[in-house]
């Protein structure tokens, strides 16, 4: 590596250093303002609210490095232009063309630590704050062991087989009543089910009801039937595996175990192919990061710079969610929604650097 490689990549790291910091700073404070009322309404003490953040760091590192490095490239070459170092460098003969090769470098190096991160220390770490805010902050009483949810409410005990958090559907109903002995009074199971104005409905049930004169149970069988439980798919929505509480092999594992099933696992494989797209999105924000700072005709001050690079991420981040959104209708494939944001920024990268000299 030249002199002046080792120099340009120094200078992105610091940067990048400095944004990632006061980047989470800015996130962490807004969180905790956020969420005040209710660690404080739980009696959570300070020790176990600096646990809370801390297991929440790795996450919120992952989210927040693309536009980590985006910027720390900007800044860089940016200060590099305001200082006429670019100009020099052109004026000996190098060509702007020569800088891509740091800047591949450690979008690469980014990209695979990223994913490691993402892959080996946020599921760990992200699990267990989710549990210390479901157990310690909500005070709930699901449990749940990836597909399977169990709620323990009043004289009842449900089980849930699968929740679809993007329909806001479960399936493989179980629904236990007793009485004050502890007694099963009446049990509801149900194929499938799905919270509908205010209220969930269930279809193809079966219940069966204690009879206190002979001690058996009367079976019927319905359609459709609209059932008063505890739970809302709001709770079930904090519950739920999370795909980011999985790394890669367990969500492949999840996904072919819940549709060896029968249920649909279309949002999961969409985030399953998403674990692979987003830490190349590094790599491919790093070219148009270069691709706007050596652009010839550019007189733009440093900070007009900043706020181009700061577009091209708000818009990444709405074409991602957008197809995103549309792989998770079953519109798209997985593979298709989950790349689909990459590929278009990835041919704007090249049309940039192309017309950067």
């Amino acid at each position: 590596m030249s002199t002046i490689d080792r120099y340009v990549t120094k200078e992105i790291i610091k940067h990048f250093a400095i944004v990632l910091m006061a980047s989470i700073g800015i996130y962490l404070s807004v969180d905790f303002f956020e969420n005040v009322d209710k660690f404080i309404n739980a009696g959570l003490p300070v020790s176990q609210i600096l646990i809370f953040f801390q297991l929440k760091l790795p996450l919120i590192t992952a989210q927040i490095t693309p536009v980590g490095i985006l910027l720390a490239v900007l800044i860089t070459f940016g200060m590099m232009n305001k200082n006429n170092e670019i100009i020099a460098l052109k004026s000996g003969g190098m060509s702007g063309y020569h800088f891509l090769r740091p800047i591949l470098f450690l979008g690469l190096l980014i990209s695979v630590s990223l994913f490691f991160l993402s892959e080996i220390l946020v599921p760990i770490t992200i699990s267990k704050a989710n549990e210390i805010w479901r157990r310690d902050v909500k005070n709930y009483t699901l449990t749940s062991t990836q597909k399977n949810i169990w709620f323990k409410g009043r004289h009842s005990i449900s089980h849930i087989s699968y929740f679809n958090p993007k329909d806001q559907t479960i399936s493989g109903i179980t629904l236990n009543y007793f009485d004050q002995q502890f007694r099963l009074t009446r049990r509801v199971d149900a194929a499938k089910g799905k919270f509908i104005q205010g209220q969930w409905v269930f279809y193809n049930t079966m219940e069966q009801v204690l009879n206190p004169n002979t001690g058996s149970y009367d079976v019927e069988f319905q359609d459709e039937k609209v059932e008063d439980i505890d739970f809302l798919p709001e709770d079930l929505q904090r519950v739920a595996k999370k795909s980011e509480e999985m790394n890669f092999q367990e969500l492949y594992q999840y996904v072919q175990d819940v549709e060896a099933e029968g249920y649909d696992a279309t949002p999961y494989r969409v985030d399953f192919h998403g674990k692979f797209a987003l830490p190349f999105a590094c790599l491919i924000l790093c070219i148009i990061a270069i691709g706007i700072t050596l652009r010839k005709n550019s007189s733009q001050g440093l900070s007009v710079t900043i706020i181009y690079g700061i577009t091209v991420v708000f818009l990444y981040w709405i074409s991602q969610s957008f197809c995103l959104s549309l792989g998770y209708g079953g519109i798209l494939p997985p593979i298709i929604a989950a790349w689909t944001a990459n590929f278009i920024f990835a041919c704007f990268a090249g049309f940039n650097l192309l017309n950067a000299e």
